[in-house]
């Protein structure tokens, strides 16, 4: 059942429209009221999250029988930005998730994300997806501010994920929706995966998989699930960042998701103009290659990669 939690009248007679697609048992809302809210589409240029919601409701359709609770499908929290591949607002230049919990008194974009807020809070759980941006791939993790790791990580463990990062509070942006939903008590996970602007599929099955999982564990699904992977979890402190020193373009020499030791080459950043190599890029620690480079063109500063020691 499609609804919409918010409407905005535009110029030349459109509406901006928020929508959900609200999938309950036959027999009506179950009494225990189970309910997992599925997000995806803050950022225009993510668009990972979009063959989730289409892939979970497609298993959801052929086993419906088995659904036990209600799930809501929100596939474009800022369908402007994603109408127009752009990862703020349009014509906001605004960041929508630093703009929770909104106001409904505020601007529209204010406005919209206090309706949201309104909208989810009380879900049993909320999964937040997300993609990394066009520069950087993300193998499937979740991340967690370490204010709610005992809530959140046995839920995350359920989620099929590679890996799950429990953030430092301090590195947490108050703005963001799952900030504001996990302070007011509805249990939010943030999942990073892949590269924006792409869909990856088997990241995306990972993901499906994973969440049935955590619903078959909710009480909201009856069905049969996969066992899901036991992720790594690791702190900050346990994260090494490499970083460009000099501009041009960088081509890689390992793998996503692999592992490396103390010296191995990384990649280079080549100078097309004089056939030279600008910098050679060595891994610093042993550990796993969790975040690569994805858009080869660097500048002094630029994120390379990140391990995880």
């Amino acid at each position: 059942m499609v609804q919409t939690i918010a409407a905005i009248g535009l110029p030349i007679d459109e509406t901006l429209m928020i929508q959900k697609n609200r999938l309950i048992p036959k027999s009506g809302v179950t009494d225990s009221k189970k309910r997992i809210s599925i997000v995806t589409g803050t950022h225009g240029d993510e668009l990972e999250g979009q063959y989730v919601c289409y892939e979970l409701q497609r298993r959801i359709n052929e086993n419906y029988d088995c659904l036990t609770g209600t799930v809501d499908i929100y596939p474009a929290l800022n369908p402007l930005g994603i109408d127009s591949i752009t990862r703020g607002i349009p014509g906001f230049d605004l960041d929508m998730n630093r703009l929770f919990p909104g106001s409904e008194n505020g601007s529209m974009p204010e406005y919209i994300a206090s309706k949201i807020v309104n909208e989810l809070k009380g879900s049993t759980a909320v999964i937040d997806i997300h993609a990394s941006n066009i520069f950087l791939r993300e193998i499937p993790q979740v991340r967690i501010n370490e204010l709610s790791r005992d809530t959140l990580v046995p839920l995350a463990k359920k989620l099929n994920v590679d890996y799950i990062w429990v953030h430092s509070s301090a590195t947490v942006l108050e703005s963001t929706l799952a900030y504001s939903l996990n302070v007011i008590g509805t249990p939010t996970l943030v999942v990073e995966m892949g590269v924006g602007m792409r869909i990856t599929k088997e990241y995306g099955d990972q993901l499906v998989d994973g969440i049935f999982a955590l619903m078959k564990e909710l009480g909201i699904w009856s069905g049969e699930v996969i066992e899901p992977k036991q992720p790594i979890i690791s702190e900050d402190g346990e994260v090494s960042f490499i970083n460009a020193t000099k501009s041009g373009v960088f081509v890689p020499s390992v793998e996503h998701w692999k592992n490396v030791k103390k010296g191995d080459h990384i990649g280079d950043i080549l100078n097309p103009l004089t056939g030279e190599i600008n910098e050679k890029i060595n891994a610093e620690t042993d550990g796993i290659v969790f975040t690569l480079r994805e858009y080869p063109i660097v500048s002094e500063g630029s994120l390379i990669a990140r391990i995880l020691a």
